[in-house]
């Protein structure tokens, strides 16, 4: 991985082990910086990719505070990370809505029904927490439907048919999250859509939140392109613009540590390895996609190819076919990378698997820390 010591990690680490490098990270939010100064956008953390509240300390030196979907993210975020917090779900309970107007800065709710149903617990708020509504622009820009909010019949966001006849009194700001793993452009394109739906409500807003999805960190982001247009909605139409990344947040940062516990055979050389697919990389199955190995390339590529699955006994429970320059054994150590995001937030005890460490790695000292571990109770105190 680049900008990584792989090498020295895998020397020091557990297994299995989710290892954040701190130096990455830093690099991450250097960029992220950059687009706040230059374009006036405030950038929350997605709590929903990337929740390591250990690292939440150097997050908020940067970044202006954390958008949560659910009241167990929103406290998380209100306790470790201490700014802003902003909360969305598609639906709320009553409890649900007592809690994070308790907790959050901005509400978001995705229908108008809520809205007026719990009308009588936000107005008391009026002038602490500031109230939204996701927008849908159907315009879509996904690739997977199972990712894309503006998907044929979503659930997400309200269509702007759906506006006529209806009060936003209280409204401050118009929430749109559509994209998934992408760059400046479908962006642009989306927030053109949203500003011919919706352009008509914006001079009444304080704020926009352009949602999530955005791979602002990653090689080949038009940075310049994206802050152009933060400016131009601000200055156009006085409001302040608000980006939630999750994953430009962690990627590239982190990698999972496992290792080879037995090798079989059936109708090809197969590995079982100490991490789980379905139980530590779900996205490998949901997505679903083949994350990089350090060190492995496709298939037939190299002498030795290799089936690589989990411990569990899902059948299915296979992260993908790699091959090698030289044969894998029982203890050689491999090293799955990007796995800071959409991993520990999603990790399961399925068959009492353990967990995998949660460690960062100071690449300026060369010092491993496993900031946590789990054991036998964290698995029994989830069940009943």
């Amino acid at each position: 991985m680049t900008g990584i010591d792989v090498e020295k990690i895998l020397e020091l680490s557990p297994s299995p082990a989710y290892v954040v490098d701190l130096g990455r990270l830093r690099h991450n939010l250097t960029i992220l910086n950059d687009v706040q100064q230059r374009s006036g956008a405030k950038i929350l953390l997605a709590m929903k990719a990337f929740s390591m509240w250990s690292t939440f300390p150097l997050i908020r030196q940067t970044l202006q505070g954390v958008c949560a979907s659910s009241p167990w993210e929103a406290r998380l975020g209100r306790e470790e990370f201490g700014r802003e917090v902003h909360s969305f779900s598609a639906a709320f309970k009553d409890s649900d809505v007592i809690e994070l107007l308790r907790i959050s800065n901005h509400l978001v709710f995705n229908s108008f029904s809520q809205l007026e149903r719990f009308r009588p617990l936000w107005e008391k708020e009026a002038g602490r927490v500031s109230i939204g509504l996701r927008v849908n622009p159907e315009h879509s820009e996904g690739h997977t439907e199972m990712y894309d909010p503006c998907a044929a019949n979503s659930r997400l966001g309200i269509p702007r048919a759906e506006f006529e006849g209806q009060s936003l009194r209280g409204i401050e700001g118009l929430h749109f999250h559509t994209l998934c793993e992408q760059l400046f452009e479908p962006l642009e394109r989306t927030a053109a859509a949203f500003e011919d739906k919706f352009g008509a409500f914006l001079p009444q807003m304080k704020w926009i939140n352009f949602g999530g999805g955005h791979h602002i960190t990653r090689e080949g982001y038009d940075i310049d392109g994206l802050v152009k247009l933060i400016r131009y909605f601000k200055e156009k139409y006085d409001v302040e613009v608000y980006l939630e990344p999750g994953e430009a947040v962690a990627i590239g940062t982190g990698i999972l540590v496992s290792e080879v516990l037995d090798l079989v055979n059936n109708g090809m050389a197969i590995a079982i390895l100490d991490v789980s697919a379905t139980c530590h990389m779900p996205d490998i199955l949901e997505m679903p996609y083949r994350p990089g190995i350090t060190g492995g390339f496709d298939p037939g590529e190299k002498p030795h190819s290799y089936r690589l699955g989990g411990p569990s006994c899902l059948a299915g429970d296979v992260i993908g076919d790699w091959s090698f320059e030289e044969p894998l054994k029982a203890g050689d150590r491999l090293a799955f990378e990007d796995m800071s995001h959409y991993t520990m937030v999603k990790t399961t005890t399925f068959n009492g698997i353990q967990l995998p460490h949660i460690c960062t790695f100071e690449p300026e000292t060369g010092e491993l820390t496993v900031v946590r571990s789990f054991g036998y109770d964290d698995f029994k105190e989830r069940l009943s």
